[in-house]
């Protein structure tokens, strides 16, 4: 299975109504992927993000590269789609040190090449995220960004909501809380 590059342009924001975000896409036509219920392990390495994902709509190991800003940013994604997910994961322990689990349940979107996530995760909360992702049609960073934006806008998602961390971060910070006893 060939493994594939792409620079995407993204966001992850929270987001206080999941309904009305879905009848926002709704509106503008996205196509529904379906419900995915995902098993992210993190695992510990030099630089960027590496995990394995498992889901009953999408699987794949996934090494990223991106700033923690609370902004719209590029993101260096490296996908491949594993056909033997526990075999993969069994190697991955035995070789590397898992970071964080994060389990959540994701509705995922289309419209054209941008994905949009509509995620709850226990015991974060609700999120949107949209990944402006790169084609042969839109490889441009900045045509990206602008699709990125115009969804930020219709999704009615304030700067304000725009979070920098991954999940496995948020959910690492809130261990670390609840670790010394504040909850």
């Amino acid at each position: 299975m060939p493994v594939a590059h792409a620079l995407n342009v993204e966001f992850k924001a929270r987001c206080r109504d999941l309904e009305g975000a879905q009848q926002v896409l709704e509106a503008l036509g996205a196509r529904f992927a379906g419900l995915d219920h995902q098993r992210d392990t993190y695992f510990a390495v030099p630089h960027g993000r590496l995990k394995l994902r498992q889901g009953t709509v999408e699987t794949a190991l996934i090494h990223y590269d991106r700033p923690d800003e609370a902004r719209l940013k590029p993101s260096r994604v490296t996908l491949y789609h594993p056909t033997d997910a526990p075999a993969l994961l069994a190697a991955l322990t035995a070789a590397l040190d898992v970071d964080v689990v994060v389990e959540k349940w994701r509705r995922i979107y289309f419209v054209g090449n941008v994905k949009i996530h509509l995620d709850e995760v226990p015991p974060l909360g609700s999120f949107v995220e949209v990944e402006a992702i790169s084609t042969d049609e839109q490889p441009d960073a900045v045509a990206l960004h602008a699709q990125c934006e115009s969804l930020r806008l219709k999704l009615g998602v304030a700067t304000d909501d725009l979070i920098s961390a991954s999940y496995s971060d948020l959910l690492r910070l809130r261990r670390g809380r609840e670790g010394q006893g504040e909850g």
